[in-house]
């Protein structure tokens, strides 16, 4: 499938119907909170243990199975090892990491033990799904990256291979490779690149697992557009047509912005994150949520034209 614009509405998606279960197991868990202070709208830093305890459990007790961190996190793999083994919950989570940047990722040593410490800090015997933390690393796959991520396969100490991609072009990419079975990237209601795309559509026919991440653009799209910090200036104009969307439909940002990837992506996983407990029965609360026709095309109508790089790739906010 070639990378290009689409006009159509995603039937596929929209008519896809799961389960009660099925559709909380497409939740999961980020967790960069848990090991550094992350995020323009956070207002309670990286949490103490008791807090990152609570946070787990709620997401575990809702249903959530999956959890997504990497060693660049902070202390975020070895505070969720604790909570995994405090709960009694290691033997049955899904942990997917990727490993730091900085990793020589020609060197199959390097890389083993790379993945020695991200099992020793999260407690667990095996990853449900290692990524490539960078779309760049793609450009080594064929230079002896994948024969290096092949053999950690083969060791039974990772099920599933993916990457951390940014733009649609790399997702094509990745999709298009034969040893990837996930691919993450970033899209919410006024990213809808791949969307446009036809990523996902390309991800169904192969048969990979997207994940979706910044669905709150790192918290962005919740900050009130006259409270929004000097450097972040440029993003109010469209942080005013969100929220005048908002008051017109009824909703509130959160149940819009879950509301939206929910309802036109169901086959992919969705990654949210949390720095309290009331944060995560907030989202669990708007997942469970069901939004109409009517708002994914206001949605689409007043987000048909590309937002501006600068607002969508946290990269670019200069602090």
């Amino acid at each position: 499938m070639q990378l290009k614009p689409s006009n159509k509405s995603n039937q596929f998606h929209q008519s896809t119907k799961l389960s009660k279960s099925d559709q909380i197991a497409c939740l999961v868990l980020g967790t960069a909170q848990l090991g550094m202070d992350y995020g323009i709208a956070n207002a309670t830093g990286q949490p103490g243990y008791n807090m990152a305890r609570s946070i787990v459990q709620e997401a575990w007790e809702s249903g959530i199975c999956e959890f997504d961190t990497a060693q660049a996190y902070g202390q975020s793999e070895r505070v969720l090892g604790r909570v995994f083994k405090d709960l009694g919950i290691a033997d049955e989570v899904r942990v997917i990491t990727k490993f730091a940047t900085d990793i020589d990722h020609s060197d199959r040593a390097a890389l083993n033990n790379a993945l020695d410490i991200s099992l020793n800090n999260l407690g667990v015997e095996s990853l449900y799904g290692l990524m490539l933390h960078r779309e760049d690393m793609l450009d080594l796959w064929e230079k002896g990256l994948e024969e290096n991520l092949m053999n950690i396969v083969g060791s039974g100490r990772v099920k599933h291979l993916g990457v951390s991609i940014y733009s649609p072009e790399r997702a094509v990419q990745a999709l298009n490779i034969e040893g990837i079975s996930m691919v993450q990237l970033p899209t919410n209601v006024i990213d809808r690149r791949f969307e446009k795309a036809e990523v996902f559509e390309l991800a169904h026919d192969v048969g990979k697992t997207i994940y979706i991440r910044s669905i709150f653009l790192q918290g962005l799209l919740l900050m009130p557009p006259d409270n929004l910090p000097e450097h972040m200036r440029f993003a109010t104009p469209v942080l005013k047509r969100l929220n005048s969307l908002v008051r017109d439909v009824g909703l509130n940002i959160k149940e819009l912005c879950i509301g939206y990837v929910k309802h036109v992506f169901a086959n992919a996983k969705v990654v949210i994150g949390a720095e309290t407990q009331e944060q995560v029965i907030e989202n669990v609360t708007a997942w469970n949520q069901d939004i109409s026709e009517n708002i994914i095309d206001g949605v689409r109508c007043i987000f048909n034209n590309s937002v501006d790089e600068e607002i969508l790739n946290p990269t670019l906010w200069h602090n």
